[in-house]
This record gives structure tokens, C-alpha cells and sequence, in this order.
């Protein structure tokens, strides 16, 4: 086989992949992990279900390539975040509420003892508060001017942040979720 048709052939392979990661995210935010299947995903993309397998072989690897494409999406530059950038985030976020949902069901299922994204999760979540305590000290040094570490605001910054997600995602008439969350940068001591 000539080196051009193996390259059409791995990049046509990856293609569907990311088309079945797509299919993946949309199936779970509308049934939650646990109530997506392999089967509905492989129909949404005109596979059969063996046919998805030879992409992923089980449904725990197609998670975590959805967890892994999910978080492709919010990468800064240079990794590192700063405290007026994660408004910007917080505004990129309620443009999108399918990626969101999705985000946010997994996260709900993943505390449940044995969920395959638990440690993802558990891991990703040592990561972004250690990230936000970063960025809170670029921003403010040792001590924010309400006297805590960043160490101990990250905790709270990321909850907001997440908080926020479900409470938009339930009522987003109601929950203005870039404006609550640029109130709560202002009560850090940060002008947005």
C-alpha cells in the first residue's frame, strides 16, 4: 500500500472517531452515562455496534476520549489560567449547553462508588484546584484581600464555578450564569 493511502486511511479512521466522541457527548447529556449505550451512539453515526467497537473497544474507553476531548476544548495556552480569563470561560460555557449538560451528568454519576469517571474526575479536580490556586496567587499574591490563600480559595472559586453550571443548566432563564460568576470575581477583590 503506498504511504498516501495510509495516511487517508488513519486520517478517515480519526475522523470517525471524533465523530463518534461527538455522538457520545450528545447521547450522554440527553440519558446520563449509565443510560447511554453503545448501540444508540453506533446508530447516531450509521455504525453498528461492533462496527463502534473497533474504535473503542469498551464503553468506558469511549468515556474517557469524550472526557479527554471535553477538556481539549478549555485548554488555555500555555496551561496556565488567570482570574480574569475564567470569566471568559464562564461566558464561552453558556454558548455551549449540550457540552455542559454532558459535563456536568457525568459529573453527577461519577461520585457513585465503582463509576468508571470517578477518578478521572478525582484527578481532574486535584489538577484545576491546583491550577485556580496558581491563578489566584498570580493574581493576588499569598493573600487575597480577604485574608485567605489561594490554597484555600481554589476549593470555593471551583464550586462556584461548577455550582453555577447546574443552577444555569435548571433554569437558565433565571441563572445568569457569566454575570453571578463575574460577582463573585469582584467579591474575591478582582475587577472584571
Amino acid at each position: 500500500m503506498p504511504y498516501g493511502d495510509a495516511m487517508s486511511g488513519r486520517t478517515r479512521s480519526e475522523a470517525r472517531r471524533a465523530e463518534i466522541v461527538r455522538a457520545a457527548l450528545e447521547v450522554i447529556a440527553e440519558r446520563g452515562y449509565r443510560g447511554a449505550s453503545l448501540a444508540a451512539v453506533a446508530e447516531r453515526v450509521g455504525l453498528t455496534q461492533q462496527g463502534l467497537l473497533h474504535h473503542f473497544p469498551t464503553k468506558d474507553a469511549l468515556l474517557v476520549a469524550v472526557l479527554e476531548e471535553r477538556d481539549k476544548w478549555d485548554a488555555v495556552p500555555g496551561g496556565g489560567w488567570r482570574v480574569d480569563l475564567l470569566t471568559s470561560l464562564v461566558e464561552y460555557n453558556a454558548m455551549r449547553p449540550g457540552i455542559i449538560q454532558t459535563f456536568s451528568a457525568l459529573l453527577g454519576e461519577s461520585v457513585t462508588e465503582g463509576h468508571p469517571a470517578r477518578e478521572y474526575f478525582t484527578d481532574r479536580y486535584t489538577r484545576v484546584r491546583a491550577s485556580m490556586a496558581a491563578a489566584l496567587r498570580a493574581a493576588y499574591g499569598d493573600r487575597l484581600p480577604n485574608g485567605l490563600t489561594p490554597e484555600r480559595t481554589a476549593p470555593l472559586l471551583v464550586a462556584v464555578m461548577d455550582g453555577l453550571q447546574y443552577q444555569w443548566l435548571l433554569d437558565p432563564e433565571s441563572v445568569d450564569m457569566p454575570g453571578a460568576f463575574r460577582d463573585f470575581v469582584h467579591l474575591l477583590g478582582e475587577e472584571v
